[in-house]
């Protein structure tokens, strides 16, 4: 099961020509031929893509450089509640991309003290775990997994891919997310990446971001989504403070955020894992 997508550090740390030519003219001129609903599909899927943008705060959701997040997560087991819960405080910056994550435990029964002695830190490519003794690699599959589910972002999908040669975006009808009514939109890469993303009908806001992917060893599909809700505007954004995280269907992580801060130029040195962190005096 994922937590978060980090590990257990004392506390839960918290992917034929010529026949082409004539098949295609003779499609071609048979009127209203499959061609016009797809390329309806095609435009209604880009424009609620676009209101999506325009709810999240347009250029402020899109040029937004690095964000700092606060709250507490928990984690699941068959969809019920492990009995904790963690506080953290995650380090975000969109590029070159890195984020850094601190859970913050409370020791002490008298007087708890806050200890921030343990970092992951996230480049493009890997993962660590850094102490003030240096960095440690993080597990392979523990890896694979984050890197995977960050290819699948809405940032990347909005960013990258819809400007992408050959990506076709589909809109395909409505259903529900919880209990909100929903339009879905599907967005497909060349390579056959997909994401399908669901909006809030009322508000263009997302309410959830769905891939899938085939398992190296079972080779049958795994389902990664997102859930998003409870949004709030800060410093013009729309910002979503409860987000969940289900695999197959079960929900395996939430996340409740209690401040979140935008554009505050971190430094580069938050996400360098060549840098310890200092040694706290007993």
């Amino acid at each position: 099961m994922r937590r978060f997508g980090f590990r257990s550090v004392a506390v839960v740390m918290l992917l034929l020509g010529g026949l082409e030519v004539q098949v295609h003219a003779q499609a071609s001129a048979i009127p209203s031929a499959q061609s016009a609903p797809e390329a309806q599909g095609e435009n209604r899927g880009r424009k609620l893509l676009e209101q999506m943008v325009d709810a999240l705060g347009g250029d402020a959701w899109l040029n937004r450089a690095d964000w700092i997040s606060y709250g507490k997560g928990a984690t699941f087991y068959k969809s019920q509640p492990n009995p904790y819960v963690s506080e953290f405080e995650e380090y975000t910056r969109a590029q070159p991309f890195g984020v850094r994550l601190i859970i913050v435990s409370k020791l002490g029964v008298f007087i708890p003290t806050t200890k921030r002695d343990v970092a992951v830190i996230w480049t493009s490519d890997n993962g660590y775990e850094v102490t003030f003794r240096g960095k440690k690699e993080l597990p392979k599959d523990e890896v694979e997994d984050y890197q995977r589910r960050r290819r699948h972002t809405l940032d990347v999908v909005v960013k990258d891919w819809l400007r992408q040669p050959g990506v076709m975006v589909t809109y395909e009808g409505t259903g529900l997310v919880g209990r909100r009514l929903a339009d879905k939109v599907s967005v497909l890469t060349a390579s056959n990446d997909e994401v399908t993303i669901a909006l809030d009908e009322s508000n263009h806001r997302p309410l959830s971001r769905t891939f899938q992917w085939r398992d190296a060893t079972y080779k049958d599909y795994d389902r990664d989504e997102e859930q998003y809700d409870n949004y709030q505007p800060v410093q013009g954004i729309m910002t979503p403070l409860t987000i969940t995280r289900l695999h197959n269907g079960d929900t395996v992580s939430q996340r409740y955020l209690t401040k979140v801060v935008y554009n505050s130029k971190l430094s580069s040195d938050l996400f360098d894992p060549d840098r310890p962190l200092e040694k706290k005096a007993k």
